[in-house]
């Protein structure tokens, strides 16, 4: 990509206004507003003009409105022309646009470029494309505040604290004929703990992001007969899941998607878990231990009514919800308790009693519950570099446990180098390309 060629892009507005836009960016936005215009702009002043093609024939009528660098949504000199948002006058006036220089912009280059231009980190030029996909308010919003900087500067501050652990183990290594051992000192072991916290709280913020923005991942779970595939029904508000009395109805993994509040939700109904010499049922067992694997949350169902049935086996790391189903029938009252294995719900699928409580549970889950307001969306790569630089810091302190002062500073380097991979701090090409590629034509 030129740094010095003008780029344009056309994006239509559909409504009772019917006004149709052409964006263009790049140096050589002011002289293709002179010609159209047929004088210099007045910049952010919306001109009326009659769009004319190169024979002076009539495209349009419309507004110019010229935006100089860096005072852009871009940083370079912007131009937008509001016309008609018929689309075969647009197609005229962006064939005019680019006979006077300009080209067809590529997915995602405006903000490419705001980034760029300083205009804008990685983290919030991706919180674009996030805010422009949001599903609901509540990604809305946390898209808003991406955008606005609060992800990076919650990175920047957890950078700075990486910055000043290193800077105190270098001193310590530069000097080390000084009669005080700094590498032992109390205060950089509190310091690392409070890098720590502070990484940990951001790594459960953002993973909250991510499903505020990707969906909530939910596996139900449980022993055959306890009222999965019911439970997936009354969710999903239709007959989705084949339910009996037969034990091991379901063999195979059955997928429903829902929106609590505008949030997709992705329901996966399972095998029911239990051992059994069946090659058809033990394959959808297999398949069921693999989706809980990838799960967000577990709804881990339970016969309230036969107390002797055994906890089925799952192998899981996503928060697990336990559902004590069938509670009508074994004469406990709805309610919930908190267990050291996690949060307890009784409640009756048949007769609706408690399923409120499990629609407040998948809120909060899906990052709409207590503390909502202050999200802010993430991504996959966010949360794979939060990881690595978690797993570095803890290298970093046993480094320095064993009093290996050279390598905890390399070890806090590659905290710091996956880290800066989030708003962009890395040179990373090829990076770059991968993100702005999925943005549309017009940002």
């Amino acid at each position: 990509m030129s740094a010095r060629d003008t780029i344009a892009a056309i994006a239509t507005a559909a409504g009772a206004a019917g006004v149709g836009i052409v964006r263009l960016s790049g140096p050589g936005c002011r002289a293709i507003a002179g010609t159209l215009l047929g004088r210099p702009p007045e910049p952010r002043y919306a001109h009326y003009v009659h769009f004319r093609d190169a024979d002076r024939s009539l495209i349009d009528d419309g507004l110019l409105i010229f935006f100089p660098g860096p005072h852009s949504y871009t940083g370079e000199d912007a131009l937008e022309l509001q016309g008609h948002g018929s689309p075969v006058l647009l197609a005229q006036l962006l064939r005019r646009c680019m006979a006077l220089g300009a080209r067809p912009a590529r997915p995602g280059e405006f903000t490419e470029r705001a980034f760029l231009e300083g205009r804008l980190d990685l983290a919030q030029a991706e919180a674009v494309a996030d805010l422009i996909a949001a599903g609901s308010e509540a990604a809305a919003r946390a898209a808003r505040r991406s955008l606005e900087g609060e992800f990076s500067r919650r990175v920047d501050t957890t950078l700075e604290g990486l910055t000043a652990l290193r800077v105190w183990i270098e001193a310590a290594l530069d000097f080390p004929d000084e009669e005080i051992d700094f590498l032992a000192a109390p205060e950089l072991g509190q310091r690392l703990q409070a890098v720590a916290a502070g990484l940990a709280a951001l790594r459960a913020d953002a993973a909250r992001g991510k499903r505020l923005v990707d969906g909530l991942h939910v596996v139900i779970a449980g022993a055959p007969n306890v009222g999965k595939s019911s439970l997936l029904n009354v969710l999903a508000g239709e007959e989705r899941a084949i339910v009996t009395d037969v034990a091991g109805t379901t063999r195979d993994l059955l997928r429903e998607g829902i929106r609590l509040d505008g949030v997709a939700m992705t329901l996966v109904d399972t095998a029911g878990l239990r051992d059994t010499h069946e090659p058809v049922e033990r394959e959808g067992i297999r398949r069921a231990q693999g989706e809980l694997a990838k799960a967000d949350l577990v709804l881990a169902v339970l016969d309230d009514s036969r107390p002797d049935l055994p906890l089925p086996e799952m192998d899981v790391v996503a928060p697990v919800l336990w559902l004590h189903n069938k509670a009508d029938l074994s004469g406990q009252a709805a309610h919930a308790e908190d267990r050291p294995d996690g949060r307890h719900l009784w409640l009756s699928v048949h007769t609706g009693e408690g399923l409120d409580a499990l629609r407040q549970a998948l809120r909060s889950a899906a990052g709409l519950g207590e503390g909502g307001e202050g999200a802010f969306s993430a991504r996959a790569r966010h949360l794979d570099a939060l990881a690595r630089t978690a797993a570095a810091l803890e290298r970093a302190a046993a480094q320095l446990h064993r009093g290996a002062g050279e390598l905890a500073a390399e070890e806090l380097r590659q905290a710091q180098d996956a880290l800066g991979e989030i708003t962009g701090r890395l040179d990373a090409d090829a990076l770059l390309g991968r993100i702005f590629g999925d943005f549309c034509i017009g940002k």
